[in-house]
């Protein structure tokens, strides 16, 4: 058992910036990073020299790509922060950056309000049940709307936002914060936002302080039982009731407290870090992290955050650069120390930590140990992975993993030259360890290399990464969608398998019902495309048997009937069957199983399915109709429009992925420029007749 350490864990906070893309997130953190004393001149993104934007096509895109791990100080407190990124394309970084984190700021820009990316990672930080503060960001700028943003996040993401702070003034007049916890009006005597001063309300200001104010305090009131019951006693309730409501409801998820201000104008930010620490929840706070016993998963196990108890831990993400193998590491209980053998209870294999270090982005200092609730990446691991959970050999723990999205584009890469072939195959084994949402297949009866992603500009980067990082030289074909196949209708399949060559034969005969999944199926399937349930009474088929059977059937779901796209949304249930006593096996199962499931979907209207995006399009008002006829040429379905700003308009549809290649250039040339749109995957949709028939003869 380790020794109680004088680590004090309700002084740690981990946090993740989240929000769409250019909101400000990376702008955000890296005026966290200059307050807190962590750089010591401000790194901006557009200059490409933002401290968490360290990789090359970072800094020349401006945006952020890869998830950063920084580790900070601010009143007493250490502050772990993950700056996520706001593309769609790398939703799998902010998905696994939830995973671990205790606590969430969502960046809003006060002129665009909640964007489809907001929404989002919003849903994913709900999924993982993340507390999270609202900071309205950009009030500087010309059409900032701290109210409008304020009701978007009521209306499109169905929080319940309390500010504790209003803007005094926006555009060109943002000239300072009311904060309503201490009623002070806060304003900055210089550039760089270190002189901050405080001042009584301007009586121009102070009704509506005094307004917003009481809404504040009703809606904390609400959110917790004690203060109700003082309330309808008409008991006082003190300021310091208030802050200690305010913090017990947002860690329960109840409330969402909003602050605002302009992180590029150095306005806000100081506040921002006082409400992390003094509101968002410790390790302590959040529900004890649950597990499974890996020799008997039917055993639940549970682990505090303390360093007595056994030590556990999940690595989320993995990045492999000049200096090895980087394993990012939460550690949920005991302690994790260099020089130690863990338990990697995914695996079932032993591994031991050589280095571990804290991380400053791409920055590094080597520790000996890290505590309980703590971030650290781990040096020197051979087999461990994103989602594997680390633990003490001798009290093994199996964490859940983390569930990723399928990718839905693909191009084929070529290399230039056997050399450059050898350095590929190297170098995407690699890529694919960091980045769970990039596959890599092989056509063996082509010959061919495919990768695979959630995007073009996901597989813009890869292949970027592969020409720099990795100096490999290769061609890049044209994009091609990630079609599946489905079935329309139900249909029963009798398939017998009988082979007889001299000696044991094979033998197996088995009944399914095939029909199309609802619903209710897909719930209880947990987000998997194939549901398989036995209803054979009787023992007319051993449990082996049953099993085979099931395993060649998710065989043969890989490979489609009518265009060789993995088949999804099946519903079977082996309803009969017959097995030999001599010439039955688990092969000739698993064999009657595979052909089975090829009968079956061929008898059930089995159909070509698309994904379908989820676009949204900002425009000025002149363009609208020719976007909207564009879209619809697409083959869109415009979902509605409502305006954006000052002379602009948000258009918002339904397009399928395959009609969106090559959109940002035509967007560019429709509008002079002046457009700009964001898409994220929605759903897989029943392709026409038409297009089914292009990606069977393979036009598509």
């Amino acid at each position: 058992m380790a020794k109680k350490s004088t680590f004090d864990l309700s002084k740690v906070r981990n946090i993740g910036i989240i929000a769409h893309i250019d909101a400000g997130k990376t702008t955000v953190t890296e005026r966290v990073l200059y307050y807190t004393g962590m750089v010591h001149r401000i790194g901006e993104v557009h200059d490409g020299a933002a401290t968490t934007d360290y990789m090359e096509q970072e800094r020349e895109r401006g945006i952020t790509i890869t998830s950063a791990a920084v580790t900070t100080h601010w009143a007493d407190h250490q502050i772990n922060i993950i700056d996520t990124p706001g593309h769609v394309d790398f939703t799998a970084e902010v998905q696994r950056s939830l995973r671990v984190l205790d606590g969430g700021v969502a960046v809003f820009d006060s002129v665009a309000g909640v964007e489809p990316q907001s929404e989002t990672v919003w849903r994913q930080a709900s999924e993982y049940n993340v507390p999270r503060m609202c900071f309205i960001n950009k009030m500087d700028r010309t059409g900032a709307n701290f109210e409008r943003t304020v009701s978007m996040i009521i209306d499109r993401l169905h929080g319940n936002p309390v500010p504790i702070q209003i803007p005094y003034g926006s555009g060109d007049d943002f000239n300072g914060i009311i904060d309503l916890m201490t009623m002070e009006l806060v304003t900055y005597g210089d550039d760089l936002g270190t002189d901050i001063q405080r001042h009584p309300i301007p009586e121009s200001h102070r009704e509506a302080a005094e307004t917003m104010r009481q809404e504040m305090v009703d809606k904390i009131i609400e959110s917790d039982d004690v203060l109700t019951e003082k309330f309808l006693m008409e008991e006082e309730i003190t300021d310091d009731d208030i802050v200690a409501a305010l913090r017990a409801g947002t860690i329960a998820g109840k409330i969402n407290p909003v602050l605002c201000g302009s992180a590029l104008k150095n306005k806000g930010v100081q506040m921002l870090l006082d409400a992390i620490v003094a509101i968002l929840p410790s390790p302590l706070d959040v529900p004890p992290i649950k597990g499974v016993d890996p020799r008997d998963v039917e055993v639940e196990l549970i682990r505090h955050s303390n360093d007595e108890e056994p030590m556990s831990a999940l690595v989320f993400k993995i990045i492999t650069d000049q200096y090895g193998r980087l394993a990012f590491t939460r550690v949920y209980s005991g302690v994790l120390r260099s020089g130690t053998q863990v338990y990697n209870s995914s695996k079932g294999t032993r591994e031991r930590i050589g280095r571990i270090v804290r991380m400053f982005a791409d920055r590094r200092e080597d520790i000996e140990e890290v505590h309980a609730g703590n971030i650290a990446a781990i040096i020197g691991l051979k087999e461990t992975f994103t989602g594997d959970t680390l633990s003490a050999p001798d009290h093994p723990i199996l964490l859940e993993n983390i569930k990723f999205p399928e990718p839905v584009i693909e191009v084929a890469v070529e290399p230039d030259s056997k050399a450059d072939q050898d350095k590929m195959g190297v170098a995407l084994r690699k890529l694919a360890e960091e980045d769970p949402t990039f596959q890599v297949e092989v056509d063996a009866s082509l010959g061919q290399t495919k990768i695979k992603g959630m995007g073009e500009l996901h597989l813009e980067v890869i292949v970027d990464r592969l020409k720099r990082e990795y100096g490999v030289q290769a061609q890049v074909g044209r994009p091609r969608v990630a079609y599946r196949e489905t079935i329309t209708r139900s249909h029963t399949a009798d398939t017998t398998l009988k082979r007889q060559s001299g000696g044991s034969g094979m033998y197996a005969r088995i009944v399914v019902d095939f029909s199309p999944m609802t619903d209710e199926d897909r719930e209880a399937a947990k987000g998997e495309s194939f549901m398989f349930s036995d209803s054979i009474r009787g023992g007319a088929i051993t449990a082996e048997f049953v099993r085979a059977a099931e395993r060649g059937m998710r065989e043969a779901m890989e490979g489609g009937v009518i265009a060789g796209y993995p088949v999804v949304g099946v519903k079977a249930t082996l309803v009969d069957g017959s097995m030999h006593d001599v010439d039955s096996n688990e092969m000739a199962f698993k064999i009657a199983g595979s052909m089975c499931f090829k009968d079956g979907v061929r008898g059930a209207g089995p159909a070509i399915m698309e994904p379908s995006m989820k676009v949204e399009v900002v425009a000025p008002d002149d363009y609208t109709g020719s976007i909207v006829g564009d879209l619809s040429s697409r083959r869109g379905i415009i979902e509605g429009m409502e305006p954006r700003g000052v002379g602009s308009t948000t258009i918002r549809a339904q397009v399928p992925l395959a009609e969106m290649f090559g959109y940002a250039t035509n967007l560019r040339n429709m509008t002079q420029g002046r457009g700009s749109f964001t898409m994220e995957f929605d759903q897989y949709t029943i392709a026409p007749n038409s297009i089914a028939e292009e990606v069977i003869s393979g036009q598509r």
